[in-house]
């Protein structure tokens, strides 16, 4: 299949799983995963109606920008970020989706400060516990919610989580369902920012369905819409 006839049969099935869940397919965003994607394959994709592309890499980030690949479309960072990388990310994406800590906290709010402008940001909460993957506990998502308030430079939009590869389809909605209620906690103790706080990152192209019936907004699918992966190229 296409790139155009994945995208729509990708937002056909948002839509289902949306409808299915008694909300409506507006509500939720669909963000392209374009990890190892070229410039022209992000263009065709953005071509077919993607409106969100999210990146996993700074590198790529960088060169697809200087490209102009992603004319069109927001950009959001979706991958794993390093302090000493943030200066190449703050100002240049609508929304940083991976924050799981004070530390990098502090060094997005310290280079936002810097460009003078507000980064929209997403705590990444490992909300199975693996050894494996990034994120911050629950505890640590509610305390760094609260210092998130306090930071002039920053705005939290929301949550992201990247729940286990799920075995068999919906045995990853207790997580999302986790998710959601995490979400709805935070939320309501944010003492100004309840209004900015709109967005649940989660579900992939294996179970987007069933985060968007445990309330996601936002679903990051990458292999629905590219097919599988090609190798990473060294060198």
């Amino acid at each position: 299949m296409s790139i155009q006839e994945n995208v729509a049969a990708v937002k056909a099935k948002i839509a289902a799983a949306a409808e299915a869940a008694g909300r409506e397919a507006g509500e939720i965003t669909l963000c392209a995963a374009t990890k190892v994607q070229t410039d022209d394959t992000i263009r065709a994709a953005i071509a077919a109606g993607i409106t969100v592309c999210g990146e996993n890499r700074v590198q790529e980030l960088t060169a697809h920008l200087a490209a102009d690949a992603y004319r069109g479309a927001q950009v959001h960072f979706i991958g794993h970020l390093q302090t000493n990388k943030v200066k190449q990310v703050v100002g240049k994406v609508a929304l940083i989706h991976s924050v799981d800590s004070e530390h990098l906290l502090r060094a997005i709010q310290t280079q936002a400060a810097k460009q003078g402008l507000v980064q929209d940001i997403l705590l990444e909460v490992n909300i199975a516990g693996e050894e494996s993957k990034g994120g911050c506990t629950p505890q640590e998502a509610r305390q760094l919610a609260q210092l998130a308030q306090e930071l002039e430079n920053v705005r939290l939009r929301g949550l992201m989580a990247i729940p286990p590869i799920a075995p068999e389809p919906g045995a990853n909605r207790p997580f999302f369902a986790a998710m959601r209620q995490l979400f709805v906690d935070i939320k309501e103790k944010m003492a100004h920012n309840q209004s900015n706080m709109d967005c649940l990152s989660m579900g992939m192209s294996g179970d987007y369905p069933d985060a968007i019936a445990e309330g996601a907004t936002l679903v990051r699918v990458g292999t629905a819409l590219f097919g599988p992966r090609p190798p990473v190229r060294k060198g």
